[in-house]
């Protein structure tokens, strides 16, 4: 029994030992080797190794392109007017000795380099204005108005100042981290967001309030210019209707009665009984009113024609 305890010790021991001995290196990973925190060795190569236990301790870096997310900052432009900034950089640690001494681990990289990050990118964005930190400027025509597009929206084009401030960034971290000796390679620097404060972003939403209440105001304008075009045009074309048609009745019964006139006068000529008839029918309807009474003899003329309509009138 004794026996079989002290077996199991030895191989606990051993395992012990053999955990504090061997390390293993990933193809991801680099290592230094220390020894009472001296730098012994350092493996960049994946795979297994050895050190000595309980003596020498195996600290892990990550060989990785890592990453560093700077908090957003307000900064200000050419212009005076702040924008809130939110940048990033990668990088990768290339001598794991140096960025020992110098950051020591990733968190102090990350607090480090992202100040160096920022205090860069603040000395170009004060050499720019807005439009070009953002990337985009506004379209003005000939008389200094925005120009915009079908629906109203302002046009903006594209600058390439947002690659040359980021270019000029990238260029001055990389002095610094160099100057420094962080044993890092900085591998770019990018802007995720450019955007107002949010103190100030009241201002800016009555701004666009603002213009598009003037683009609205300018299409009700040229609206109602329009229809006054319109109206105008439908009023004359109207007026010009209502004249051809006036005339063209005023000629259509002109020769109307030119042809009720040229018909009677033959029937006249042809029968001119009849036009003492019609003569003797216009008189009793020219002095008798429909409550006018008359008393006439007999013998009157007036009604000849009424006793014998086929005799003559004497004269």
């Amino acid at each position: 029994m004794k026996s079989l305890i002290i077996i199991a010790i030895i191989l606990i021991v051993g395992l012990v030992v053999l955990r504090q001995s061997a390390y293993i290196v990933d193809v991801t990973e680099q290592a230094l080797i220390l020894r009472f925190g001296e730098v012994r060795a350092t493996r960049i190569q994946p795979g297994l190794y050895w050190k000595t236990p309980f003596v020498e301790t195996a600290l892990i870096f990550d060989k990785r392109i890592l990453r560093i997310d700077a908090p957003p900052v307000a900064m200000p432009d050419k212009e005076k007017q702040n924008l809130v900034i939110d940048s990033y950089a990668r990088y990768k640690i290339v001598d794991p000795e140096q960025f020992r001494k110098t950051l020591q681990t990733e968190t102090g990289a990350r607090s480090r380099l992202g100040d160096i990050v920022t205090s860069t990118l603040r000395d170009r964005v004060a050499l720019r204005d807005r439009f070009e930190i953002i990337g985009s400027r506004p379209i003005l025509d000939e008389t200094g108005n925005l120009v915009e597009d079908d629906e109203g929206l302002p046009l903006f084009e594209g600058v390439d100042t947002r690659t040359e401030i980021l270019d000029e960034v990238l260029a001055g971290v990389r002095n610094t981290v160099t100057a420094q000796n962080f044993g890092i390679e900085i591998i770019d620097v990018r802007i995720k967001r450019a955007d107002f404060p949010d103190s100030v972003t009241p201002s800016i939403y009555t701004r666009m309030r603002a213009e598009r209440n003037r683009i609205a105001t300018k299409f009700r304008a040229e609206g109602e210019e329009e229809d006054l075009k319109i109206r105008a045009v439908a009023n004359r074309n109207r007026e010009v209707i209502l004249a051809n048609a006036d005339r063209q009745s005023s000629q259509t019964r002109g020769e109307g009665e030119a042809e009720a006139i040229r018909i009677l006068a033959e029937a006249l000529n042809e029968d001119p009984d009849l036009f003492a008839f019609r003569r003797s029918l216009e008189a009793y309807q020219n002095f008798l009113g429909p409550q006018d009474t008359i008393i006439l003899s007999a013998d009157a003329p007036l009604f000849r024609f009424l006793d014998s309509p086929g005799i003559p009138a004497s004269p």
